[in-house]
Formats: structure tokens, C-alpha cells, sequence
């Protein structure tokens, strides 16, 4: 059985969202596990804290394997238009370097990117030392699957959004 961390643990993630002067703020990286059949309820719980982390100088980066973001979907979702940047039809291959990449410079308050599986304890490794070193959060977007391998749960919030319906 896994334990998981829910939405009471965001609280910590406050002071990131506030600016990184004079802040002694350490990056993050979490996983959220969603139902692909119920998107809005991941919303209803990343949307806040994406609107927070908005009020930032640094961008806000998505990097989406199909979709592209609409600019009426990012508007009416209270982001900032002019912070979003997207990069779009990425191979799920380069997702993980590209997140690294993106997280080291500083330049984004949030690099949300989608994966297929769970990330190895190597790419979790990279991805937690460069949000640590560009003081941002990092996060990975996973679709649940239905078949439940010994997986454990590593550390940092874990949104599943079974848990909220």
C-alpha cells in the first residue's frame, strides 16, 4: 500500500512562490498523478498555485507532448498571458532534459512537463538538483495507470486526483 502526501502539504510551497531576493528557498519536484478521464480536477488543484506562482517576474514554462495551450484556456484560467511560454509536440524522450534545462537557469517560477511513466531514481536526482539550483518547481504531469506495480512514492507532493472525487 502507498501512503501519499495530499494538498494539506502545499503550504510549504508559499514561500517559493514569493520572490527568490533576499528568500532562502530551495527548489521542488513533485509528481501529479492524474485520471485522464477527469482533467478538471487536477486544475481545480494546480490552478491556485500556477496563479501564484504568476505573480512572479519569471516565466511560467509547459512542455506538452500534443496539446497546445490556448490563449483564451490561459486567460480565462487567471495565468498570465505574457509569463507562459509553451513548447509543444516534445518527445517524451527529451522531456526530462529539457525540464533540467529549463530549471537550472532561474529564469522560471514552473516547468510543467508530461510523462508517460514514473521517472527513475536518476532522472528524479537531475530534476530535484536543478529546481534546487534555479530555485523553481518542477512538475512532471502523469497519467494514472490502472496497473499497480510496486512503485514507492518518493518525496515531495504527490497530487492523486482520485482522492477528490
Amino acid at each position: 500500500m502507498q501512503s501519499h502526501n495530499v494538498l494539506t502539504h502545499v503550504a510549504p510551497l508559499s514561500s517559493l512562490t514569493q520572490s527568490s531576493a533576499g528568500n532562502n528557498t530551495k527548489g521542488l519536484i513533485s509528481e501529479v498523478i492524474y485520471s485522464e478521464d477527469q482533467p478538471w480536477v487536477t486544475q481545480l488543484v494546480l490552478l491556485p498555485l500556477l496563479q501564484q506562482l504568476g505573480q512572479q517576474s519569471r516565466w511560467q514554462l509547459w512542455l506538452t507532448p500534443q496539446q497546445k495551450l490556448s490563449r483564451q484556456w490561459v486567460k480565462s484560467a487567471g495565468l498570465p498571458l505574457t509569463k507562459v511560454m509553451q513548447v509543444s509536440q516534445l518527445d517524451p524522450l527529451f522531456t526530462v532534459d529539457a525540464m533540467v534545462k529549463a530549471l537550472q537557469t532561474g529564469n522560471y517560477s514552473v516547468v510543467i512537463g508530461w510523462l508517460p511513466k514514473e521517472l527513475t531514481d536518476e532522472e528524479h536526482l537531475q530534476l530535484s538538483s536543478a529546481a534546487e539550483m534555479g530555485n523553481a518547481i518542477g512538475f512532471i504531469m502523469r497519467p494514472m495507470h490502472t496497473s499497480k506495480t510496486g512503485c514507492r512514492p518518493r518525496t515531495g507532493l504527490k497530487i492523486h486526483s482520485s482522492l477528490y472525487h
